[in-house]
């Protein structure tokens, strides 16, 4: 299983970015996806995910300005970030869940990309 994360970058506070992970070694569809981020110092956390049959879920925090997106014909994720905020401003991870639950719970992902750096300056 690989999953490789890019589209991360530095942009002012308001700005937009769009992530992608591409995925490879193993049958996407059977698999639900995931966005995560972790901040310097604190614990890793769900942002957004996506089931193969569409259904999604956003963190609170995210919500209304992040889209979380799949392109299933090139086993490709997606988070359109919008709005960017300073506090936003993290690693982040693309992973892969087995148990094709539509969660943001990071202990059900079983594997994980090597994540991009998002920096959004005030």
């Amino acid at each position: 299983v690989q999953l490789v994360e890019s589209g991360g970058g530095s942009v002012q506070a308001g700005g937009s970015l769009r992530l992608s992970c591409a995925a490879s070694g193993f049958t996407y569809n059977t698999y639900s996806m995931g966005w995560f981020r972790q901040a310097p110092g604190k614990k890793r956390e769900g942002v957004a995910s996506i089931n193969s049959d569409g259904s999604r879920s956003y963190a609170d925090s995210v919500k209304g300005r992040f889209t979380v997106s799949q392109d299933k014909d090139k086993n490709t994720l997606y988070l359109q970030m919008n709005s960017l905020k300073p506090e936003d401003t993290a690693m982040y991870y693309c992973a892969a869940n087995s148990f094709r639950w539509l969660t943001l719970n990071p202990s059900y992902f079983g594997y994980w990309g090597q994540g991009t750096q998002v920096t959004v300056t005030s």
